[in-house]
């Protein structure tokens, strides 16, 4: 439990591959500083990625609000206007209005058309 370090404020499980990292002279143990990247590649295969790559398609979105007796499953039609790791903007040209879905109460996705994915995360075995 608190990675050996005793009260006289001695650490006595420390490996030399992770040595601590000193803040304000205090010790702190088993931390090591993460590699800093000036680019993170937007294109990996998650759904957020995914919907980037089909922006302008005409999607339903099957969402579910177990909480609401009003609202328990919708789905949204529309065209993919912008998407994030936790939302997904939709456009209906039919109605003008625009919706911001969260993804947490997304069950699936259904596309009108072929959905484009990001090739490169993926065995070149299956195309």
């Amino acid at each position: 439990m608190n990675n050996g370090y005793l009260n006289n404020g001695k650490f006595t499980n420390l490996s030399t591959s992770n040595p601590p990292i000193f803040s304000n002279n205090i010790a702190t143990p088993n931390q090591t500083t993460a590699p800093v990247e000036e680019y993170i590649p937007n294109e990996q295969s998650y759904i957020e990625n995914i919907l980037r790559v089909n922006r302008g398609k005409k999607v339903s979105v099957y969402q579910s609000f177990g909480d609401s007796q009003e609202w328990k499953d919708r789905i949204f039609t529309g065209i993919i206007e912008q998407s994030g790791r936790d939302h997904i903007i939709l456009s209906d040209p039919t109605t003008g209005n625009w919706y911001l879905l969260l993804m947490i109460y997304v069950n699936f996705i259904q596309f009108d058309e072929e959905i484009n994915t990001v090739q490169q995360f993926y065995p070149s075995i299956i195309k």
